[in-house]
């Protein structure tokens, strides 16, 4: 697959998602449904986005025992979305379950990835309320390799651990970042960002992008810096 940006439509309900994405005339961007959105607006939302033509990335980060996240996957499929995701800290037979549990009868399903820590978190958080030890590097890696002995797709990583992923899990294990900011923008609450030229120069496939876009003056044009930054 083609490097892309996802746009987090990180909204509470879905007359602002669906305002937001009727300022895209010309182009239907890959979006991301998040808990928040999800949650608000329930599973219609994903049809109604899905039904203008959008590719999906559905944010839900399982994370439970396996026979429940495989029930659970099951039902995410037939949502016709094309990434979900689920915490690798579930473990390797939590992985496998939500693989199966997400493969349809005829074979096919949606792309799954892990996350590996999320980009809010940094070394002295996960020493201090996770009680992990390793360096976050050697943990994020160490997650990939599960996620991909599990059969998943990818993981969800911060843009500066993408590079390494692909050292470790090969090129065609797809790295999709966020923690991704415009060089003159504000970084929020992420503590591991890069901009949209550096995540693409450092081999991320996909980058998820929320507020420089949605929170901008003008999130089409906004949109359409990141593409240029990162695809073109």
């Amino acid at each position: 697959m083609g490097k892309d940006v996802i746009i987090a439509c990180d909204f509470p309900n879905a007359e602002t998602t669906l305002e937001f994405l009727d300022k895209f005339t010309d182009v239907k961007p890959f979006v991301k449904i998040g808990m928040e959105l999800f949650y608000g607006a329930g599973p219609e939302i994903v049809r109604d986005i899905k039904f203008r033509g959008h590719k999906i990335f559905l944010d839900l980060k399982l994370h439970d025992i396996p026979n429940t996240v495989k029930k659970s996957m099951a039902v995410l499929s037939k949502l016709d979305v094309d990434i979900c995701n689920l915490h690798a800290s579930g473990t390797i037979p939590m992985m496998e379950a939500a693989l199966e549990g997400l493969t349809r009868p005829d074979g096919t399903r949606p792309l799954l990835i892990a996350v590996t820590q999320l980009t809010s978190t940094d070394q002295t958080t996960m020493e201090s309320d996770l009680l992990i030890n390793e360096p976050i590097d050697k943990v994020v890696m160490h997650y990939a390799k599960n996620a991909k002995k599990a059969g998943l797709d990818g993981v969800v990583c911060s843009p500066l651990e993408a590079e390494k992923v692909h050292e470790v899990c090969g090129k065609d294990f797809l790295t999709v970042t966020p923690g991704v900011r415009f060089a003159d923008g504000d970084i929020g609450d992420q503590k591991r960002v890069m901009t949209p030229k550096q995540a693409k120069l450092i081999g991320s496939d996909y980058i998820v992008v929320g507020r420089p876009i949605t929170a901008a003056e003008d999130p089409v044009a906004a949109y359409k810096r990141c593409v240029s930054e990162f695809v073109d």
